[in-house]
């Protein structure tokens, strides 16, 4: 096989990631997590609220009227 008809090799990591769960090595399959179990783990916290994206309050006056507001 010439090296043209050659499929690239898969770059591999530079240092080997630690699943930011539990701290275990992260496997191929799961990555960036240890296993489907740690990824389950991580997306219970976003879909709970315990994770959060900070964002800068609103000016006054943003924010929208309540509904009793806009009756009136």
């Amino acid at each position: 096989m010439t090296d043209e008809h050659r499929p690239p090799d898969k770059p591999k990591p530079q240092r080997p990631r630690k699943c930011p769960i539990c701290g275990k090595p992260a496997t191929e399959e799961a990555y960036p997590f240890c296993s489907r179990g740690c990824a389950n783990i991580d997306l219970n916290r976003w879909l709970s609220g315990r994770y959060v994206i900070p964002a800068a309050p609103d000016e006054e006056g943003d924010e929208p009227a309540d509904d009793e507001e806009r009756e009136n």
